[in-house]
């Protein structure tokens, strides 16, 4: 049996970290006669990776997007500590990588490129970068255009494009579905990497329960729509995970209640 445990703050710090990063109330979305959401609540906590996952067409994608103002809710309040979204930095990771990068700009221009829609200077947005790249270990020849990489580098340059701003929130839409096996291995790696990294909130929409459970602090089970929160579970395994992890209790027995809660939601249609 699953079990969640109450965060149990020893000092400010701790009690400031167990605060709420992103806080969602009555958000209401629909499309045409769809109601997608109607008076949804959330609470998403700081510095962990929450996988998203769910039946086909109950609102993943929708919720990353409402969250990061890529469509306008109808109705409903979201927050960042607090703020409004305007007063934050996001990264988002889309799930077409060949659609998502500038093809005439090299590798490096195209990570830099939200610098300089910031208007910050040139030694500034290099110097940036190249820090990005060292921090992460990236092992790739950035002078290339985005069409002389494979898939996996080309998303990892996505990935690096949405880190240089330093976001507080990182979102990803799918973004390895696109990816054959070998290159959706590799980044689950380098995605690992990231965030071990950075430690920054991420949210992650997926449609592999196995991917959701391996790369999660927390899987978002949603329902059918009009989506509600059907569970939202925890996973402690220690990080880097690796392909032990797959064949760890835990692991087994949390994709295993996940996938039970996931099939009674379909059968709720």
């Amino acid at each position: 049996m699953l079990t969640r445990s109450a965060p149990n703050p020893t000092s400010k710090e701790a009690a400031d970290a167990a605060r709420p990063h992103v806080t969602i109330r009555s958000l209401s979305k629909r499309f045409a006669s769809a109601v997608v959401y109607d008076s949804f609540d959330l609470d998403l906590p700081r510095g962990k990776l929450i996988s998203i996952f769910g039946p086909n067409g109950c609102g993943k994608s929708t919720l990353i997007n409402l969250i990061a103002g890529l469509i306008p809710r109808d109705a409903g309040e979201i927050l960042f500590d607090g703020k409004p979204l305007s007063d934050i930095k996001f990264g988002y990771v889309f799930q077409n990588y060949r659609e998502a990068l500038f093809p005439w700009l090299r590798s490096f221009e195209n990570i830099e490129y939200p610098l300089k829609l910031m208007k910050m200077p040139a030694a500034e947005r290099r110097l940036r970068v190249e820090r990005l790249v060292e921090r992460l270990g990236v092992a790739i020849d950035l002078s290339k255009y985005p069409y002389e990489l494979s898939g996996g580098q080309q998303q990892l340059i996505s990935i690096m494009r949405a880190l240089v701003v330093d976001p507080e929130i990182l979102f990803l839409d799918e973004p390895f579905s696109a990816l054959d096996y070998e290159m959706t291995l590799f980044m689950r790696e380098q995605l690992q990497r990231v965030f071990l990294e950075t430690g920054t909130t991420t949210l992650l929409v997926s449609h592999d329960l196995e991917e959701a459970v391996f790369l999660a602090d927390y899987v978002l089970l949603l329902s059918r729509h009009p989506a509600r929160v059907a569970d939202y579970v925890p996973f402690a395994a220690p990080r880097p995970r690796s392909d032990a992890t797959l064949s760890n209790s835990d692991f087994v027995a949390t994709k295993a209640h996940c996938l039970e809660v996931f099939q009674r939601e379909v059968r709720r249609a």
